[in-house]
């Protein structure tokens, strides 16, 4: 460091914590000097044989007068000692040093500071290193120990700022990361994910010892046996005090645990393997889902420090028979209605994407056992994207213990909202900070009409807080605007509402939930552009292959249609009529498409696609098919530039308003491929090749974190005169897993490479 955030540093214990801060700030040198105090003449000389300390002293009387302003005093013993030495303190330390502990509880702590001082003192800043091991002593010391650890602190309104900010320094100095919290909140924590575990494994080692053959038990232990028994090692007089300071948190937090125990108990000895099943995978999924939130993470968020970037190598075709991952849409919904039939609902060709595990998490809160999903390649027919859902009724759900967090999910957010407006207990709805930015009176708003409760932030956004217990009465709904997301939520939250709800649209949208709820045996009327439920009914469990993403599928449709010599199947793909805008575009524009296997899955229109190349013309793309293929239109844009002639797009201005501005994005892109592409309000006029061979050159794009524009300019390499490189493709692998490795499967010469 340029120079030491601090004068001295006296660190009173010098135990595994107290050794290795005072080490750690000696070898970064954090200070002018450091000295270690213990009564034991022993600790003192080992302290200076291993570098510890600069000085060590038995008594804090021999050094307290040279303590002064922008020096540091740490107290590091055990819990129940910190009393005794505050008191020792606060006669001979002056008021200018900054003091704090390293105890794990605060509450005691806390306490005796203001017990001893009359009030707590400004120079106090009580604080708690996450850290240790099940070793104790001087000879335990790490000076590496606090690397990439949190320490707690706890700061009073009496704290003075200087004082907090010299201990905020010497803790980050040491390679940890601050935290701060209230006294009371660090030690029902801590008395949760701390205390518990080590009362748990003390005492299960205790029983074990004192069980007969308990030779044998030990003998036989297997390593999850030993992992989680290995803190029982730890010291027992630190972890006495522990149990005794933090008796309150610690006694609510095991009779919680006691109550649950008694209910496995009961389970077990009962044979209920759905109880078992429940806890076991609610506890998996849980671990990597409160790191998330707390974090305010996306579920699967992209390697932020890699540059994830594809090359593709010009020329080739694509042929063979494929299945791309499953239908986002369908996935949420298949989730949220076979958490709400009655039965075991299996679904296969799940996606494992960001939002739609976004739902399936939130379903898991509210007590909803969910088996999966087992996916291991994007839901490709060969078994994987499978899930299991046992459905607790319309009215089976329970309060979640805190807020559904959805990441960076919108339309769980939204389609979640109608749902549980009409539940009996409270929930709260977060995301992460892009889902917090994001307006949700769309759908607040007819829910209050409805008479749910809803608070939201400032500006319509999240975080949604819905009072339970509403009365919902059902509504005559016509839509402001064409939006799928707010029709779902109030025709979802007219299943609990007395009467009849319908909806109107002023354009087509997709209808997905509608479908989805006659396929579940939900009675849905539909006129037009009206769509009718009534409460009181039933929804039953079922079976649901989601069908593969028509938006994903669209990439390998447009690159058989642009390269010669292509023959591709794409198998059991959605055929919403909502949805069949690109299929729609390309015939009219001269491709050779045909759909074989057509059927009903789950009330949604499939079939197998094949498209073979044939020569594209250029086309005015009729403003009726826009809505229809809103998502598909990046890859579009290739289709045209290879097209012989003109094409062009109007009434498509919600393209500048998704991930990226998708008209600019792609009229850059193309026109540094060479590429006659001009952008315009609404739309982008194509000039493709004279004889229907196109202009595609080689060079570097900008994929704007767009994983359809990434794919699309990945789709031009089969057409380009040179390599194309495309960057910062990271977002890919979230909605579209194994994008890559399918993509080589058929023919196109994509590499992936990541950089720093």
């Amino acid at each position: 460091m340029s120079s030491p955030v601090i004068n001295k540093l006296v660190v009173i214990g010098l135990g595994l914590i107290g050794g290795s801060l005072a080490k750690a700030a000696r070898e970064r040198q954090l200070c002018t000097e450091v000295i270690g105090v213990s009564r034991s003449q022993q600790v003192c000389d080992r302290a200076l044989e291993t570098a510890v300390a600069d000085r060590a002293v038995t008594s804090l009387a021999d050094i307290a007068g040279e303590l002064a302003a922008g020096d540091v005093l740490v107290i590091a013993v055990p819990t129940l000692a910190v009393a005794k030495v505050m008191a020792e303190v606060s006669q001979i330390v002056s008021d200018q040093v900054t003091i704090t502990d390293v105890a794990s509880v605060k509450g005691s702590v806390v306490a005796d500071a203001t017990r001893i001082y009359g009030q707590l003192p400004s120079q106090f800043v009580p604080g708690h290193p996450i850290a240790g091991g099940e070793n104790s002593g001087i000879e335990a010391v790490n000076s590496q120990l606090f690397e990439n650890h949190k320490v707690i602190l706890t700061p009073s309104d009496s704290t003075g700022e200087q004082h907090l900010q010299r201990i905020v320094q010497l803790w980050q100095g040491a390679g940890a990361t601050t935290e701060q919290m209230s006294v009371a909140e660090h030690d029902e924590v801590l008395a949760a994910t701390s205390h518990l575990p080590h009362m748990l494994a003390f005492l299960l080692v205790d029983t074990l010892a004192g069980m007969r053959d308990n030779r044998e038990i030990f003998r036989y232990a297997a390593g999850g046996f030993r992992d989680f028994t290995r803190i029982a090692g730890s010291d027992p007089v630190m972890w006495h005090d522990i149990a005794q300071a933090n008796r309150g948190a610690l006694v609510s937090t095991i009779d919680h645990l006691m109550g649950n125990l008694a209910e496995m108990r009961q389970a077990i000895d009962a044979g209920d393997s759905e109880y078992l099943l429940g806890v076991f995978t609610r506890a998996r999924e849980a671990r990597n889902h409160f790191t998330k939130m707390l974090e305010m993470k996306a579920y699967m968020e992209p390697e932020s420090d890699n540059n994830v970037i594809f090359t593709v190598q010009p020329g080739g075709a694509v042929n063979g028979t494929v299945r791309v991952p499953g239908d986002k849409s369908i996935s949420h919904r298949s989730i949220m209605l076979g958490s709400l039939a009655e039965g075991v609902t299996e679904v296969t060709g799940f996606l494992e994407g960001e939002d739609s595990l976004a739902t399936l998490q939130a379903f898991r809160d509210m007590g909803v056992v969910i088996e999966g999903p087992t996916n291991q390649g994007g839901g490709d027919g060969q078994g994987n994207g499978r899930v299991t859902i046992h459905g607790v009724g319309l009215h089976g759900l329970k309060q979640p213990a805190g807020p559904l967090y959805l990441g960076n999910s919108g339309t769980s957010m939204r389609l979640l909202s109608g749902l549980l407006a009409g539940q009996a207990f409270d929930t709260e709805l977060t995301g992460d900070h892009s889902l917090s930015g994001r307006p949700m009176n769309r759908v607040a708003e007819p829910l209050r009409t409805m008479g749910a409760r809803i608070e939201t932030a400032e500006n319509g956004r999240p975080p949604l807080r819905i009072k339970g217990g509403s009365h919902l009465k059902a509504i005559d709904y016509k839509l402001p605007m064409a939006s799928a997301q707010v029709k779902s939520c109030v025709l979802l939250a007219g299943l609990y509402a007395q009467g009849e709800t319908r909806t109107t649209e002023p354009a087509p949208t997709r209808d997905h939930t509608e479908r989805m709820l006659s396929g579940f045996g939900y009675p849905v009327e539909r006129d037009g552009a009206s769509a009718t439920v009534r409460s009181g009914g039933k929804i039953s469990a079922t079976t649901i292959d989601v069908p593969a993403d028509i938006s994903s599928a669209t990439f390998f449709m447009v690159a058989a249609a642009i390269a010669p010599g292509s023959d591709i199947t794409l198998q059991h793909v959605g055929i919403n009529p909502t949805r069949i805008g690109v299929i729609n575009i390309l015939r009219l524009m001269g491709a050779n498409i045909d759909l074989h296997n057509e059927r009903e899955i789950g009330g949604e229109p499939v079939a197998d696609i094949r498209v073979r190349y044939a020569p594209l013309k250029g086309i005015a793309i009729p403003e009726d098919q826009v809505p229809l293929a809103i998502d598909e239109f990046p890859a579009l844009f290739v289709a045209a530039a290879c097209a012989e002639g003109q094409t062009v797009l109007t009434g498509a201005e919600e393209l500048r308003v998704k991930e990226s501005d998708r008209i600019q994005a792609m009229a850059d892109g193309l026109q540094i491929l060479g590429v006659d592409a001009q952008p315009t309000a609404d739309g982008m006029i194509i000039n493709g090749g004279d004889s229907g061979c196109g202009k595609i050159g080689s060079g570097e794009v900008e994929s704007c974190d767009d994983h359809r524009i990434a794919m699309a300019f990945a789709v031009a390499g089969l057409r380009a005169t040179g390599p194309v490189r495309i960057n910062n493709c990271n977002n890919v692998a979230t909605s579209f897993p194994g994008f890559v490795e399918l993509a080589q499967k058929t023919g196109i010469q994509v590499t992936e490479d990541r950089t720093r």
